[in-house]
């Protein structure tokens, strides 16, 4: 939101008086604060993926039901199953990293610097 807000004014008020309508206009901000809005997304995710006690608690951990992985490796980790334990925190990693590797592609534009 403070990435948008910090571009947004100026690039509605350029746009408009280039033409363009409000869709447009609108359109143009979110071209313009895309880098801000991905570094939106990857942060949301990775409190997400952090978030335990919050589901735990909430959802209640129920098997079928509100169990996610995160409160799976820590029941897991309670009965004693460390090797599913390390197995599902090992694919949360990798799907971690490779959700940030491609979030932070897309941000550098492509260019090889």
């Amino acid at each position: 939101m403070v990435g948008i807000r910090a571009k947004g004014s100026d690039i509605i008020e350029t746009a408009r008086s280039l033409g363009a309508g409000s869709v447009l206009a609108a359109w143009t901000v979110v071209k313009e604060s895309r880098f801000s809005i991905l570094g939106a997304i990857i942060t949301g995710f990775s409190r997400v993926v952090a978030e335990v006690g919050a589901v735990m608690i909430v959802g209640g951990n129920i098997a079928g039901h509100t169990r996610v992985m995160t409160t799976a490796v820590v029941l897991e980790t309670r009965r004693g199953n460390f090797e599913l334990a390390i197995g599902l925190g090992i694919i949360l990693l990798l799907l971690s990293f490779i959700v940030n590797s491609v979030l932070y592609n897309i941000q550098k534009g492509g260019q090889d610097n």
